[in-house]
């Protein structure tokens, strides 16, 4: 590691430790939370596609963005400080996102949150490593650090099913959950995450500081392109949802999001101190290696994320069941700690790279044969079914996270092992951001198009007039999902405003309810579709990075004893699903 400096006063070890174990398990917790919850999140907020993406992808955007930067602070300034931000960040978006009330504040809560773990990965482990110098007792605590990540992948769909079922206050006797519940459940497990941040903000204030600040700069107009790059083609993204990739607004950003990346390249060619070194990318292996990081990671989420909207928000099935599904996927990258770090050190990296990728890809393959749309009760796929297929996925995700990282450093110069675990740990969470916004992208637009034949057949047969049919027929079919009385306030006060009799409206509107089950029970197998469609774009990326995997030629298959240290810790950072550059030898 570079040279590292504990601040004058001191303070305990032990203290050190339970800090960043618990900081760590806190940002993993908060950062699985909404994978359990999208499909209560779009029933209970009635949002669209684009802001059922927005919830699941912008707290990946606050960890991607920024994650070349937050080590590098900590370096400079102390990294116990960047722990106090990161607690009190997660803090802040935990408390808002359990008291948001529209899809808007769940939003900016992602994002607080995601800011904030993407602090408490990076800064947690750096802290554990400037006070374990020996490689071998670095290690074992870095092992440790993994291990409690992991966990905290494990209790967070727990905690996100057993809340929502405990919890949730129904507005009379056997009302079902969603828009006429008192109380949602799920709000308490973000209340817990909160609680857990204070313990974290206390426990820290023993911790011991650290910092490695000689020759570290801030590439400030690198970061400032990079950031600005990838949140602009993000928006596009995620607005081409509703929007369309046609829309003016859609095709401007992503203009301006290609004009900063560009000027970032030409930025990090140019710097002394880059945040990328781009010279990396001439070497083959490594270029495939970064490839597959960002395909075969979208692959993972975008699978979990249809799971989680597939099953929890058309499906209807219970939190708790979408939690016990969620556990399958990340209970092997728990379980399986040992045995992949055995791989990894003993067997070539790269083997379990492809094996796990062909995991993923049996995974998406199987789910992509799903009946996906209908509820259990009226003959729609068990939730139960789902278990062996994400299983498999769970078991492709356990091999593949630390895998990634380690084939990168075999490919590459011992002295370039620093720059290439983090740029490469950018290019897979880069993956996992795309997961859910491309996912949605091609799910949501694809139900609209097969949604638009047939709810216009329902509409005549109705005898709604031409001009309300073609009105509806822009109504995309999650808002007949989960804003069906929204839905019919906007058709009845526009009918009214363009000069419609209130006889005519209540007609209408009455011929709508008749219809309303036909309606919901189209957009349901409609948006199927769409998610049938996810899973196999994401199988096929699955496969085509597990064929990448084949032309890699590391430089070795048994590391030194320093580069197994590296790999180590650069696999625990990578499971973190949020990486950032660390001190290091």
């Amino acid at each position: 590691m570079s040279q590292v400096s504990t601040t004058p006063g001191g303070g305990s070890a032990r203290a050190t430790f339970v800090a960043a174990y618990s900081a760590v398990t806190l940002a993993q917790i908060t950062n699985a939370l909404p994978g359990a919850l999208n499909g209560t999140f779009a029933n209970d907020f009635h949002t669209s596609g684009a802001g059922l993406t927005w919830i699941a992808g912008m707290f990946m955007m606050g960890i991607v963005v920024f994650e070349l930067s937050w080590g590098l602070l900590g370096d400079l300034f102390g990294r116990k400080k960047l722990l106090y931000a990161g607690a009190a960040a997660t803090a802040v978006g935990s408390v808002l996102a359990a008291l948001a009330p529209t899809t808007g504040m769940m939003i900016f809560a992602q994002a607080i949150g995601g800011i904030g773990a993407g602090i408490l990965f990076p800064i947690s482990l750096s802290m554990i490593a400037a006070i374990t110098p020996d490689h071998r007792a670095r290690a074992r605590a870095i092992a440790t650090w993994a291990g409690f990540l992991s966990l905290g992948a494990v209790i967070s769909p727990v905690l996100a099913g057993l809340t929502a079922q405990i919890f949730t206050v129904p507005s009379a006797a056997g009302a079902p959950e969603g828009a006429t519940a008192v109380f949602h459940g799920w709000r308490v497990a973000y209340y817990v995450a909160a609680a857990l941040a204070v313990v974290v903000l206390v426990v820290a204030v023993r911790a011991t500081d650290s910092a490695a600040p000689q020759g570290r700069k801030l590439d400030l107009p690198g970061q400032s392109t990079l950031a600005l790059g990838l949140i602009a083609v993000l928006f596009a993204t995620v607005q081409a949802v509703d929007a369309g990739f046609g829309s003016p607004e859609v095709i401007a950003s992503y203009v301006v999001g290609g004009i900063l990346l560009v000027l970032f390249v030409v930025i990090e060619s140019r710097t002394r101190q880059p945040l990328i070194h781009l010279s990396l990318f001439k070497n083959s292996a490594y270029s495939i290696t970064g490839i597959v990081a960002v395909t075969g990671m979208f692959a993972f989420l975008a699978i979990a994320f249809s799971t989680s909207v597939a099953v929890g928000g058309l499906a209807l099935a219970d939190t708790w069941k979408v939690g016990v599904l969620f556990v399958f996927i990340q209970g092997p990258a728990f379980l399986l700690i040992p045995v992949v770090g055995w791989l990894i050190h003993h067997v070539a990296p790269r083997w379990a790279l492809t094996a796990g990728f062909a995991f993923m890809a049996l995974s998406g393959y199987w789910l992509s044969t799903f009946s996906l749309g209908v509820p259990e009760q009226f003959g729609g796929t068990p939730w139960t079914a789902f278990i062996l297929p994400l299983l498999f996925l769970g078991i492709g995700f356990a091999l593949t996270i630390g895998a990634i990282t380690a084939v990168a450093i075999n490919t590459v110069q011992p002295k370039d092992i620093g720059m290439a675990s983090a740029t490469t740990n950018l290019l897979r969470d880069l993956g996992f951001a795309l997961g859910p916004v491309i996912g949605s992208a091609i799910a949501f637009s694809i139900g609209a198009s097969v949604f638009a034949g047939p709810l216009a057949g329902i509409l005549n047969g109705a005898g709604l007039p031409a001009d309300a049919v073609a009105g509806l027929s822009q109504i995309p079919p999650l808002g007949f999902l989960s804003g069906w009385d929204g839905v019919i306030a906007q058709f009845s006060g526009q009918a009214l405003a363009g000069g419609a009799p209130q006889q005519a409206v209540s007609g209408m509107v009455g011929a709508l309810g008749a219809v309303q089950h036909q309606i919901q029970g189209v957009a349901g197998t409609s948006l199927g579709q769409g998610f049938q469609m996810v899973y196999l774009v994401a199988a096929v990326a699955a496969t085509v990075s597990a064929l990448l995997t084949l032309f890699i030629s590391g430089r070795s298959t048994a590391p030194s004893a320093d580069a197994i240290a590296e790999t180590t810790e650069a696999n625990a950072e990578a499971a973190a699903d949020a990486a950032a550059v660390t001190s290091r030898d």
